[in-house]
């Protein structure tokens, strides 16, 4: 068995690797997720996470880079395009319920962390949820100055924008909330981020 596991170590690709960590701590949490179920879903020997990444957490670590690789540069090309504050803050709330419709698993991650004090959340702090912020910020402040945006406290504005985003993960809820319609899995994904974040901006952000 033990020779089986090896080989099939070799024959994964580093992202195949990382997508099923992801898949794993996604759907279990990070402190459910032992090294052994991790061995057990990669098909790898026990010590496999240990020797290639040192740790757990630094498994968990490297899942994340793996899971936000390109998407800041993504968001800072997207509000290069605009000038308009409007049409900046329109796309790029568009762009993130869109990342999170089409990367559920990530939106999974990053809600569950978010609900306690970690070493994980402050890493989800600094690689997306800060740089996220940093990036809207002097449009959101432009907006709120010009009095298209109420003036609140910024976490009430991140959970404006952010905590809709992160339901698009809730598919088992969604389903029992809509019961005629087909699962939600196998709709359009784009078309209902999109839906959603129209609702949204049209609260936070009326038509002038």
């Amino acid at each position: 068995m033990e020779p089986r596991r090896k080989n099939a170590a070799v024959q994964l690709d580093e992202s195949e690797i990382l997508r099923r960590g992801l898949d794993t701590f996604a759907e279990l949490g990070y402190d459910p997720t032992t090294v052994r179920e991790l061995a057990r879903r990669l098909g790898v020997s026990h010590n496999f996470i240990n020797d290639r990444y040192g740790s757990k957490a630094s498994f968990w670590r490297a899942v994340v880079d793996f899971a936000l690789s390109d998407v800041q540069a993504e968001r800072d090309a997207l509000l290069a395009r605009y000038r308009d504050d409007d049409e900046r803050l329109r796309n790029a709330v568009g762009q993130l319920y869109r990342l999170s419709a089409n990367a559920s698993q990530l939106s999974r991650l990053i809600a569950d962390e978010s609900t306690r004090d970690s070493d994980r959340l402050d890493y989800l702090h600094q690689r997306f949820v800060q740089p996220f912020w940093d990036s809207i910020t002097p449009t959101i402040t432009a907006l709120v100055e010009a009095g298209r945006i109420p003036r609140v406290a910024p976490h009430i504005l991140y959970f404006a924008i952010v905590g809709p985003a992160l339901a698009l993960t809730q598919d088992p809820i969604a389903d029992r909330l809509d019961p005629a319609a087909p699962p939600t899995a196998s709709r359009d994904r784009e078309g209902m981020a999109d839906a959603l974040s129209a609702l949204v901006l049209h609260g936070l952000l009326p038509p002038a």
